[in-house]
């Protein structure tokens, strides 16, 4: 698997494109964004005298529904109302991989342009320029000290790429796409090495890339357990999808050899291990950490957890084709084919649906908010 050719959402505007279907990451950036505003008002703070002509903010993992210009908007926003220099410009560079639909995303910017001039109200709007900026972040993107803002929402659970040994056939990982219960302890350790690896590097490579004092805010889907194996239902969401690849392994539309090298390259750490690396990178100041909350369902919007679930059914159709699908089809097209793919949501939906008989299924999600040290 060719991680920067397959790893990307759904393309285009249809049904099954992430920008039709990406609520979920709506909702997360909404809940972020006093946390968000706290950086730049930090980053503001920290500019030197007088205050520069240009800043730049990059969005990392921006893939290419309307939540990557709901970020561009809402930092236009939070500066307008920040007292900035009415000569500092706005530069925001929309990273993602090679494979990300960002003609989509420059086809939305008309729009962008109209929400911003619906929402002027008297505010004076600073002069801003966005540009598209493909590659891995797992690699150097920017010139050193060029980056005042950092922002990425749920791109760094993706890996670099699956564990070699994984990926290899050393050590197998049968049944599972992911950590599941009966993951080997081994294997579970592959994972977690893995994730060490990628995010300790993400961390090297900010560091250089961002300016004296500038900020950093990171969300990504978490656990709140640190047991490795108490994944909770980020990990219940994957096995789910494997029961439902095995089916059609039962049903000879898979081949079972397929399933067993199927591997994400997906990793939901604890905060715990979050701050510990951050820490440990002696890169950052920690200015914020926090954990809450998210319906598997992108269209439930209660705030309490555990509640019954109303329509089990309805709710497992969206969880499955209005949120995983869009992610999740590319990687499911390039190791299986793209022939299963609606045979396999058609399977998912009813495992899905058994699963939310028990209660409401929540997604722990991890925000925190950096600062680079001077």
């Amino acid at each position: 698997m060719e991680i920067e050719r397959t790893l990307h959402m759904v393309g285009g505007d249809g049904n099954d494109s992430y920008a039709t279907n990406s609520r979920l990451s709506m909702k997360a950036i909404m809940e972020t964004k006093p946390v968000l505003c706290k950086a730049i008002e930090g980053g503001f703070a920290s500019l030197s005298s007088p205050a520069p002509a240009k800043i730049v903010i990059a969005d990392l993992g921006c893939s290419s529904g309307p939540n990557t210009l709901l970020v561009v908007s809402g930092v236009i926003g939070m500066i307008s109302t920040s007292g900035y220099s009415e000569k500092t410009e706005l530069q925001f560079f929309l990273n993602d991989l090679p494979g990300n639909d960002f003609n989509y995303v420059f086809r939305s910017l008309q729009q962008l342009k109209q929400q911003l001039a619906d929402r002027k109200e008297g505010l004076l709007e600073p002069p801003y320029y966005i540009a598209g900026l493909p590659g891995s972040f797992y690699t150097r993107l920017f010139p050193c000290q060029s980056v005042h803002l950092f922002h990425s929402s749920y791109a760094l659970m993706w890996r670099s790429k699956v564990p070699e040994e994984l990926s290899s056939g050393v050590h197998l990982n049968k049944g599972n796409i992911y950590i599941g219960k009966a993951t080997p302890s081994h294997v579970v350790k592959l994972f977690q090495k893995k994730f060490k690896e990628d995010f300790s590097l993400f961390l090297t490579l900010r560091q250089e890339e961002l300016v004296s004092g500038g900020r950093m805010v990171l969300t990504f889907l978490g656990r709140k357990s640190s047991q490795m194996l108490a994944h909770g239902d980020v990990g219940t969401m994957w096995e789910l999808l494997a029961q439902a690849l095995q089916i059609l392994v039962q049903k000879g539309r898979v081949k079972e050899e397929d399933l067993t090298t199927f591997n994400l390259p997906f990793y939901a750490p604890s905060v715990d291990e979050v701050t510990e690396l951050i820490e440990e990178s002696g890169l950052f100041d920690v200015e914020h950490t926090g954990v809450f909350e998210s319906s598997w369902d992108p269209h439930d919007d209660s705030k309490s957890n555990g509640d019954v679930v109303a329509d089990c059914a309805r709710s497992a159709d969206s969880i499955a084709n209005c949120s995983i699908r869009a992610v999740i089809k590319p990687l499911i097209t390039d190791h299986f084919g793209e022939s299963i793919v609606d045979e396999l949501f058609q399977v998912y939906v009813p495992i899905v649906a058994k699963h939310l008989e028990k209660g409401r299924a929540m997604y722990p999600v991890i925000v925190v908010s950096l600062k680079g040290r001077l």
